[in-house]
């Protein structure tokens, strides 16, 4: 099977740092070389919770969907996923895209609902992949991050993987107002 592009939401409102941080050394391991957004903090969408550290990653995959979704629910357990209160979220991993697949597939619908309403999605998104194109909309997802109305607040946080910066300072030292504007810019 040839590789197939994909792109993961995750997210954590528990222990954030710490479960992002496994999140990603355990994706590296099973899927090697990651891209990865910068990470923002944002207001709960939906429940009644701490704040959500969130982020996109991309990675390259010659496994089938129901088998990466079945690897990644093994990764969300690995951090406690399973064990968790009903508002507490140590990891959450979204397929987000898979490949050029539109439409439902063993119960997952692709490119995920959603994306372009919430901005810790759409956001860490469209930084990470500015150009590419939203399944059935001729706009990028920049395009798409410039134009959107999503009505809720997130900002950027300092978060180092392996030595690396995550978010760039830039994004770390303007008010967020400025580091939204600047990357509506781009």
């Amino acid at each position: 099977m040839p590789l197939s592009d994909v792109y993961l939401g995750l997210g954590s409102n528990i222990e954030r740092q710490c479960h992002l941080l496994a999140a990603l050394d355990a994706l590296a391991t099973e899927f090697g070389e990651l891209n990865c957004s910068p990470v923002f903090e944002s207001e709960p969408v939906g429940i009644r919770s701490d704040c959500f550290y969130n982020m996109v990653v991309h990675l390259r995959t010659n496994l089938t969907l129901p088998e990466l979704v079945r690897r990644l629910k093994a990764i969300e357990a690995q951090e406690g996923r399973l064990l968790a209160g009903p508002h507490e979220l140590p990891l959450d991993i979204d397929v987000l895209l898979y490949g050029r697949l539109v439409g439902e597939f063993d119960g997952i619908v692709l490119p995920r609902p959603r994306i372009l309403e919430c901005a810790h999605v759409l956001w860490p998104l469209a930084l990470l992949a500015p150009e590419l194109r939203h399944p059935g909309s001729p706009s990028s997802y920049a395009e798409l991050w410039r134009t959107s109305c999503t009505g809720y607040s997130l900002w950027p946080v300092a978060l180092c993987w392996r030595r690396q910066p995550l978010t760039p300072d830039w994004m770390l030292t303007r008010p967020p107002e400025a580091v939204q504007q600047d990357s509506l810019a781009t």
